[in-house]
Formats: C-alpha cells, structure tokens, sequence
C-alpha cells in the first residue's frame, strides 16, 4: 500500500504590510490542504498568549460614561482607543501602568511610563485629546496576560480596587487569517493540495512564529492521543500470571476489611438462625411422642 505524501516545499512571502505574510505549504494530499488550513486557522485565532488592557483608572472620572475635564474624547472613547494598544509584556503577574500629561497636546501609547516588563508595540496609537493648556491627565491601567477574548463579565471584578473600570480585553495578536487551497501538480497527478495560508498579527508576535506555535499546539493535543494509543493495560490488584502479589491500590485494603468484616457479621447472623431452627423443631418431636 502507498504512503500518504507529505509535504517538502514551506515558504513565508511578504504580505502587503510588515506584519503580514502568507505561508505557502506544498505539496498535501488532495484533501489536506483545507484540514490542514483550518486547524491552523482556528488555533491561530484562538489559542495564541497574548496581552491587553484588562482595567483603566482616571483621575477625575469614576465610570465609562463620564466626561474629563479639557479632554475632547469621553472616557467610553477612552476605553475604546486603549483596546487597541498592543503590547509585549514579559511577565506572568498583572502589571500596573501609569500615565500622566498636561497642556494643550495629544496623547498616544508612548506616552506610558517605561517599564521593564512592558514594551508598547504602536507608540503612535491616540489615547486622548487634550484641548486646554492648562490641562491635566493622568490615568493607571492594568495590562495582563491572556488568550483569546475577556470580557468584563468573566473577569473577577473583586480583585479591582476602587474606581478601577474592566475592559473588554482581546489578547489574541492575530489580526486575521485567510485561507485558500489551489491544486498543484506531482508527476501525473494533478490534484494535488497546495495550502495558502495569509496571516496577520498585531505585530507583537511575527507571522512565522505564530504560525510555529499554532502548529505546536496541536502537535500537543495530537501527541496525547498517540500515547493513549500506546499506553499499557492496567495491571489488576491480583495478577493471576505473578508469583507475589502487588500492592494494593489506594483505598482497596479499605475495601477488603469491610467485606472481611462483613463476612464475619453474615456468620454471627447465621447462628441464631440455626438455632431458632432446632427450637421450632422441638415442640414437633415432643408433640409426636406424646401421640
């Protein structure tokens, strides 16, 4: 019987911007192209870490629909242009953030406070307008690591101290991802598949690796299904082919004392059974001799 052909040709092209590139993957058993595409398509959009803005705090306003003195946005435009901020950060724990400016200016993601643990990959991103010189603005938002989307129902607003808002957190760094299969010939066969795969992320992660880390992850949940395949019966208590027997399994000394136990109580509960038995043959052994 005939092997399957797997693929030898994988190649990254420049998409139209640097944070685009599309993967092309050849030659797939006809058929493949597409299984194959959309498992890396729906893992890339779901599962990839990534990190957002999960809580802002502004001086001077204490919910979304509230208005700051001297700034043109209102805080719900706020919380909008901080959603797309995109951000490396290099630690598991919540990260605090600061950010303070005055004058008649605008403010971006580069207006943060540097921190080691945080890198903000658009600096050029608006946060807010300011319209008056004598303007003051500052805000504390918390950054965290996550996957795919938060939304401030599922986020345990108990952790947040007062006056922090939740925010709609999307952590995924993929942008988007296209599919399309074309045939390719090998040799007389002309319905070959021929994956082609346009990824864009954020730009806090490259298309490549993205790519690489999906295809990890599902080489993980199909490595588990191969070592279940693998795996050994499991051994009994009493091995009917061992000279010695094997140690218990947790809880079955337990087991074996209450039926010990058990057994012991049937025979106590058998005695008195008997004995009744003989009494009431007594009085018909007597009843007989009298006749």
């Amino acid at each position: 019987m005939e092997s399957i052909l797997l693929p030898n040709k994988l190649q990254f092209k420049k998409g139209s911007n640097k944070n685009e590139a599309i993967m092309e993957f050849e030659p797939c058993e006809h058929g493949y192209g597409i299984t194959i595409g959309n498992a890396l398509r729906r893992t890339l959009l779901s599962s990839l870490p990534g990190a957002a803005i999960t809580a802002v705090k502004f001086e001077g306003a204490t919910h979304e629909f509230s208005a700051i003195p001297n700034v043109m946005e209102d805080v719900l435009q706020i919380i909008l242009n901080l959603k797309q901020v995109r951000l490396r950060v290099h630690s598991d724990e919540p990260v605090h953030l600061q950010l303070s400016a005055s004058g008649e200016k605008k403010i971006t993601a580069g207006d943060f406070e540097k921190n080691a643990d945080v890198e903000v990959v658009n600096p050029d991103q608006l946060v807010a307008t300011l319209t008056d010189p004598k303007a003051e603005f500052k805000m504390e938002v918390i950054i965290e690591r996550g996957r795919g989307f938060l939304t401030t129902e599922e986020k345990d607003k108990s952790e947040l101290e007062a006056g922090m808002i939740a925010i709609d957190a999307i952590f995924t760094p993929i942008k988007n991802v296209a599919i399309k299969v074309e045939n390719v010939r090998v040799g007389q066969i002309t319905n070959f598949d021929k994956l082609i795969l346009t990824i864009e992320t954020d730009g806090t992660i490259s298309p490549q690796d993205a790519a690489k880390e999906s295809a990890k992850i599902l080489i993980d949940h199909f490595n588990i299904i191969m070592e279940g395949e693998r795996k050994p019966a499991e051994i009994p208590v009493f091995d009917p082919e061992a000279q010695t027997r094997r140690e218990p399994a947790e809880g079955q000394e337990e087991i074996e004392e209450v039926t010990e136990e058990g057994e012991e109580k049937s025979e106590e509960s058998e005695e008195p059974k008997e004995e009744a038995e003989k009494k009431a043959e007594e009085p018909e052994e007597s009843a007989e001799e009298e006749k």
